[in-house]
């Protein structure tokens, strides 16, 4: 009996030490192979986005045969299929400089003017504040957004300012909209992230009457600049509907103005700082890259 007892161990004991012997001889490979994996998901290897079809830079446009600022015949040009874009601007602040894309015209909304601004963007972890304004550093700005993850958006016309409790976290993309509405002796102010809104109305009617855009950052200052991707930026003399708005979401990064009468500045950001509008309120980029790695964190709508 003590025998066959013996001869049970030695072999638990066997079983035990080949057990041991196979982890230390493929462990290694098994951990290899994970470490691979796991890089292979961090550049998106794994994500749809990597396979599915991308919208060339410049592909759809507004055709405004009568020139800018006219709406007779006006249509979309070229294939816009709501696409993915091929590329997305990357904003990154330097010590010395900072990133952003400015452009300028007279129809772009200033003053006190109905307008609406709508874009898609990603924050990267840490961030400072991100801010597109309709203004420059000397005036009275008529109308700025900045973003702050884990706190809110805030939005800012010259002396009144609006948290809105919409909170972003880092990398992920999101869709914004604000739209600005004047009627008699107020502002009706609404911004949406995504599918949540937030409104207020405004007594104060002190806005500026600069006419410069600067997405991406504050003119003149380091201290507000984006950090991170922006994509889709679109600019309208209209405040849109709220279904009009959530109709843009649904459409996904890369969709097309849904108001051709109303759009005074589109800029997909795939490729260039071009406006596509037909307006052609093309801008300038400082310290801007486009990349073609943008769609980590994002989700179809």
């Amino acid at each position: 009996m003590a025998i066959i007892k013996s001869r049970i161990e030695h072999r638990r004991k066997f079983k035990s030490q080949s057990a041991m012997e196979y982890l230390m001889t493929y462990g290694w490979a098994i951990l290899i192979i994970a470490v691979v994996l796991a890089s292979f998901y961090e550049l998106g290897v794994f994500n749809p986005y990597t396979f599915a079809a991308k919208a060339q830079p410049g592909s759809c446009s507004v055709y405004r045969p009568d020139g800018a600022g006219t709406n007779n015949f006006i249509s979309l040009l070229g294939p816009c299929t709501n696409e993915i874009p091929q590329y997305a601007a990357q904003f990154t602040p330097l010590s010395s400089t900072y990133p952003m894309i400015y452009a300028s015209s007279p129809l772009i909304p200033s003053g006190l003017n109905s307008r609406t601004v709508t874009l898609w963007f990603y924050v990267k972890s840490p961030a400072t504040i991100f801010t597109f304004d309709n203004g420059s550093s000397s005036a009275c700005l008529p109308f700025a957004i900045e973003i702050r993850p884990g706190d809110s958006f805030f939005l800012s016309t010259c002396n009144d300012d609006f948290y809105t409790g919409l909170n972003a976290t880092y990398d992920r993309w999101y869709f914004v909209a604000v739209t600005e509405t004047v009627i008699s002796s107020s502002r009706i102010i609404n911004v949406t992230l995504d599918t949540q809104t937030a409104t207020q109305t405004s007594t104060d009617l002190n806005n500026g009457n600069a006419d410069q855009i600067n997405i991406g950052g504050w003119d003149g200052s380091h201290t507000y600049q984006m950090n991170g991707s922006i994509a889709n930026v679109q600019i309208y003399n209209t405040a849109l509907s709220q279904p009009d708005i959530q109709a843009l979401y649904k459409e996904g990064i890369g969709g097309v103005p849904i108001d051709l009468n109303n759009l005074v500045g589109w800029w997909p950001l795939n490729g260039n700082a071009n406006d596509y509008s037909g307006n052609g309120n093309n801008g300038n980029a400082i310290n801007v890259s486009f990349t073609g790695g943008w769609y980590k964190g994002y989700t179809a709508p």
